[in-house]
């Protein structure tokens, strides 16, 4: 690693407003060559805010941008480019019709005509130079996602990029493509490049990181060396201690109560999204869906609520078939729902506090007096809720729009788990969520299991799912590729995460000289599909 102290990438006294909000409030931050510099942070940090300034997608109220020596503007990302850096979305900026080739010279061509065998040769350098061969020929929405992934890296490459950042690059990737990414940055680090790499990830700074800077509230609040411990880590993300673990007893697992037979599920489009799904969830468990997003996971609760028509198979609870109710009936019946996105799905923004906390049961008593609300009764329920959910704010009369992410879906666990359950369905549970407040809903998401409910949880993060599961269910292109137990060897979780069988997964985790995409290449065709 280059011990460069000049040159790279320095951020002086940064500060940009959003109306009368500081997303970044007078960061300094330097980045030499030859290093992998980990920005750390709770989502709503404003660490990608920062990232988006530098790459001139933000215009700064205050401070300066200094690379190479040279105070630098950028008033648009094509200036950014042009100074050598480069930025690899966690949403990727890719045309899914166009070939990998066509992809990476976008924007390069310089002339009316694309020159597509100097592009397919520029593709094949960049990805031999730095171990990232792809098919330059291969169309981007035919390429599993790591793949894509490694078309948005050599977009940047391609560009000349000697300082590069990485948003959330791991947020939609099977621990194999995990590992894959972090050889990737290595390579790129040996060779003098000054990396940025953001993320919220305690396990991965630890595992790549040559220096840790971290961010809280727009601020930078610290800076750490890579064996810090991740209690120390998230204590300096949260601002106090926080309890990483997850403390359960064995699961006292009753009688069925959800039971998924043979479900099919379309999209608008007539898509086949959820194929042939059969699982049950007993009382007192909790089932995990682990996968890449993207997988029909979204789709799989959307059925079971009601808010996806179903083609085929049924949904039955409690020996109740509730294949075609509404999402109306559904929550009658005694279902939970934590929506993966909780500002479009899960509470009213401009509606009090008290008045979400009552959205599924408003116009039932204790909360209605035939067409009028009992405000009183409402009020009573909040303070109640507010109390036993340790939701933070000066008001139950104040919008939830004025809540942070973390007391939001406070707010949504709390509606949903103050009445009596058959089932809870958590959709990305702690997506968006501070260290301290996964820690709380954790614990409630436990403690209702332990009451007799049975809790279908779907999440994309690993720890999570390791965390919570009585059993783990795990679904590639609208399937399930297997159901085992929590303390399955990552390795393998992520190979079924790629589409692989588990008999395979593990034989190819005990011999891992397969690159990962290889694997999950193989797997797919040997099911007849295209990876």
């Amino acid at each position: 690693m280059t011990n460069a102290t000049t040159g790279g990438l320095r951020l002086e006294g940064i500060t940009k407003r959003f109306g009368s909000f500081t997303a970044n409030d007078a960061v300094d931050l330097d980045v030499r060559p030859g290093e992998i510099h980990c920005l750390l942070g709770e989502n709503g940090a404003g660490k990608s805010t920062l990232m988006n300034v530098l790459y001139g997608l933000y215009q700064p109220d205050g401070g300066q941008i200094v690379v190479d020596g040279e105070p630098r503007t950028f008033s648009n990302p094509k200036q950014a480019m042009a100074a050598g850096i480069g930025m690899v979305h966690q949403h990727f900026m890719l045309v899914d019709v166009f070939t990998v080739a066509e992809n990476v010279m976008l924007g390069r061509e310089g002339a009316f005509v694309l020159n597509k065998e100097r592009a397919r040769a520029r593709v094949r350098e960049i990805g031999e130079r730095y171990g990232m061969p792809v098919d330059p020929d291969a169309v981007v929405e035919d390429l599993p996602v790591g793949l894509q992934q490694r078309v948005e890296i050599l977009k940047a490459l391609a560009n000349d990029a000697e300082i590069l950042v990485l948003d959330e690059p791991t947020a939609v990737l099977t621990p194999q493509e995990i590992d894959e990414l972090m050889g990737v940055m290595t390579a790129l680090r040996d060779e003098g490049k000054a990396i940025v790499f953001i993320t919220h990830k305690l396990r991965e700074v630890r595992a790549i990181a040559d220096r840790i800077t971290v961010m809280r509230r727009g601020k930078i609040v610290g800076h750490a060396e890579p064996g810090t411990s991740e209690a120390d880590l998230a204590e300096m993300m949260v601002g106090r201690a926080v309890d990483l673990r997850v403390d359960k007893a064995a699961a006292e697992v009753g009688d069925v109560r959800l039971q998924v037979s043979d479900l099919r599920v379309t999209n608008v489009a007539g898509v086949v999204v959820v194929d042939g799904l059969t699982f049950d969830v007993r009382a007192g468990e909790v089932l995990c869906v682990a996968g890449v997003q993207g997988n029909g996971q979204s789709e799989l609760a959307d059925a079971i609520l009601g808010n996806m028509p179903v083609a085929s198979g049924t949904i039955t609870l409690d020996g109740r078939d509730i294949t075609r109710a509404n999402p109306h009936d559904t929550i009658a019946a005694g279902v939970g729902f934590v929506p993966e996105d909780r500002q479009a799905d899960g509470f009213v923004s401009s509606f009090s506090i008290a008045e979400n906390l009552v959205l599924n049961r408003f116009d039932q008593p204790p909360f209605s007096r035939g067409p009028a609300l009992a405000l009183p009764q409402i009020q009573d329920n909040a303070e109640r809720l507010r109390q036993e959910f340790d939701i933070r704010t000066e008001s139950i009369s104040a919008p939830l729009s004025s809540l942070s992410g973390g007391n939001q879906q406070k707010v949504v666990l709390a509606r949903e788990l103050s009445r009596d359950l058959a089932l809870l369905v958590a959709s990305q549970p702690t997506r968006g969520v501070d260290v301290g407040a996964i820690e709380f809903l954790h614990r409630r998401i436990v403690e209702e299991r332990d009451t007799g409910t049975a809790v279908l949880l779907v999440s994309t993060e690993l720890d999570e799912v390791e965390a919570l599961a009585d059993r783990v269910l795990v679904m590639y292109r609208g399937r399930v590729v297997g159901i085992v137990p929590p303390e399955t060897p990552r390795d393998v979780v992520g190979l079924m995460m790629a589409g692989v069988p588990y008999e395979e997964a593990v034989a190819s985790a005990e011999n891992p000289t397969p690159r990962a995409e290889a694997v999950a290449t193989q797997g797919a065709a040997e099911r007849g599909e295209h990876a």
